[in-house]
């Protein structure tokens, strides 16, 4: 076993769950809701995260997922000419089919970084003169990716509904009330008005 490689997996799966349970309890309009004047939407970031790591986890080593949805290797080959076509959920794409999707693709990468040591190499084509690469690069890349779009369904799912936190279980935010947080976010307004006079 490879003690660094199984912390850097164990950070992957961690982002992963924080990112699948900022949708759960919401409706499928919540879901989709363009929430930021670019269309960040929750299921447009699960989307986006299973394309992204069956490229890299796939397409990079050689190990392609063979059973992807052809929206997926259109977009990988450069076949939907759609911008962002990977940062929204169809009509015809339901959130259970995408989320079931993330998972099956992860465990497709899990498959792949229990199978190959760290220094296997890689290439990138999107890189490219950069694109040779390893699993360790690869790795660590998905985790910022992962952990980046985290911190983006954070933010919508708590201008959605106020929910916040890391996880279920562990919110990662002061033990404080709603008056707490309402006295601690007047205190950031004034601050910052404070600061443009």
């Amino acid at each position: 076993m490879d003690p660094t490689k199984d912390v850097l997996h164990r950070y992957l799966r961690s982002h992963r769950e924080a990112v699948l349970w900022k949708l759960e309890g919401l409706s499928e309009r919540d879901q989709r809701w363009p929430a930021t004047p670019s269309g960040t939407n929750l299921l447009g970031l699960v989307k986006h995260l299973a394309f992204t790591e069956a490229g890299y986890f796939g397409l990079v080593f050689g190990r392609p997922p063979r059973w992807a949805p052809q929206w997926l290797l259109d977009i990988a080959t450069g076949a939907d000419e759609e911008p962002n076509s990977d940062m929204w959920a169809r009509p015809d794409e339901s959130p259970d089919e995408l989320v079931a999707l993330y998972r099956r693709i992860a465990a497709h990468s899990d498959a792949t970084i229990a199978e190959l040591p760290l220094d296997a190499p890689g290439r990138v084509p999107w890189w490219g003169d950069e694109g040779d690469t390893t699993l360790h690069h690869v790795l660590v890349h998905m985790i910022a990716e992962t952990a980046r779009h985290a911190g983006h369904a954070d933010v919508v799912r708590e201008s959605i509904d106020g929910s916040r936190g890391l996880a279920e279980d562990n919110d990662n935010l002061p033990d404080a009330d709603e008056a707490w947080w309402d006295r601690y976010v007047d205190r950031l307004r004034d601050v910052a008005e404070a600061a443009d006079r």
